[in-house]
């Protein structure tokens, strides 16, 4: 589930209202018609005419901007008959004038729109190989996603996440390359193939990281950032076995996930300290699985700092242990809806911040099926 980091402009609906929006330029051309002919020609409101071929412009196409302009034009001679002083010649000559720029405005926008509309095809397809949509179940387990590009108009950003189903069990990625926006998109891909990779071949969790931390490295170096002199990234790699009963996590300077057991919420803070992705030669390799329980009922969500970093108006944090003990236990996808919802309306309706977030339920016995 990816969807912009901003709030989203609300489009005309495709009823009364938005008919009404379309037909705005005739709708101005009959009124400033109407009070021309009814309003004493000290007024001219005639004068008006060429404002409705320029609204025409704004969402209409080349053809009926210049035919509206023409309309203009003979409701403008038609009032010459009535009024003979009126500066027709000159009131026409601004409408033919603001007619042309309007038909060639609309074929401008016209091509920026299809231009867009490509650029945005292109993105939509590397966003399904990048950040591909995830099984809503795997086996047992319940699984949600959510993502929120900061940058406008971005479908991906420098945060990620990724599942796989493999034998040693379900193993979960969540991640956040150092930056945001397209600048850490090439960063994030490294990572999320590396992953998809070596989380079937690999029988450890240290394995994969350590694979992760070369391919990183190796990208770091071979495309040197304009603004930082490396690529770096915090990581947390959790896996469900199929056998049930726990959960492994190892988390690489990324932020701690939330465990909800028998309605009680606990952040589950590494044990050991292990160094974020590309810094381990600076800080120490060395690394910590932890291991917690995971029965049926229970729900871990996993996120960026782009969701406990958000700030409000006031500057202060988005107060996720205390938001999650408030909205659990619910169902992922209800989870993730409300977080969305609740993060937008705590920053005001702007994120400075990608965000990702999973809610993964060890399914409980008894809970309906999924519907597809």
């Amino acid at each position: 589930m990816i969807k912009s980091g901003r709030l989203r402009r609300r489009h005309p609906p495709h009823g009364g209202q938005g008919k009404a929006v379309l037909m705005s330029p005739v709708i101005l051309t009959v009124v400033i018609a109407g009070l021309a002919f009814s309003t004493p020609r000290e007024i001219a409101f005639s004068r008006l005419l060429p404002a409705a071929p320029a609204l025409a412009a704004a969402m209409w196409s080349v053809i009926p901007t210049v035919l509206l302009g023409a309309v203009c034009l003979l409701v403008m001679i038609g009032l010459s008959f009535f009024y003979s002083d009126l500066g027709t010649p000159y009131t026409a000559a601004a409408i033919v004038a603001v007619t042309l720029a309007a038909a060639y405005a609309s074929h401008l926008r016209l091509q920026r729109e299809e231009t867009l509309f490509q650029v945005r095809l292109v993105a939509d397809a590397a966003q399904k190989v990048l950040m591909r949509p995830l099984p809503r179940r795997i086996r047992d387990v319940e699984i949600e996603s959510l993502y929120l590009a900061a940058q406008e108009q971005a479908r991906i950003g420098g945060d990620f996440y990724e599942a796989a189903d493999t034998p040693y069990g379900l193993r979960l990625l969540i991640g956040d390359v150092r930056g945001k926006g397209l600048s850490a998109v090439g960063a994030a891909s490294v990572v999320i193939n590396c992953f998809r990779e070596n989380a079937y071949d690999q029988p450890e969790l240290k394995g994969i990281i350590r694979r992760l931390e070369t391919s990183i490295a190796r990208y770091s170096m071979a495309t040197p950032a304009h603004d930082q002199p490396e690529h770096f990234a915090t990581a947390l790699i959790a896996e469900i076995p199929y056998s049930g009963g726990h959960i492994r996590v190892l988390n690489c300077g990324h932020p701690p996930p939330l465990l909800v057991q028998r309605g009680e919420v606990q952040v589950l803070e590494p044990t050991v300290p292990s160094a974020p992705l590309n810094l381990a030669a600076l800080v120490g390799g060395d690394y910590c699985v932890d291991t917690v329980a995971f029965v049926p009922g229970d729900q871990i969500l996993l996120y960026t700092d782009g969701v406990s970093e958000t700030r409000d108006r006031a500057g202060e944090f988005f107060p996720l242990p205390d938001w999650m003990r408030q909205h659990s236990p619910a169902p992922p996808r209800e989870l993730l809806d409300r977080l969305h919802r609740d993060l937008l309306h705590y920053s005001g309706g702007r994120l400075d911040d990608d965000i990702a977030a999973l809610a993964v339920r060890c399914r409980p016995a008894g809970a309906p099926e999924l519907s597809a």
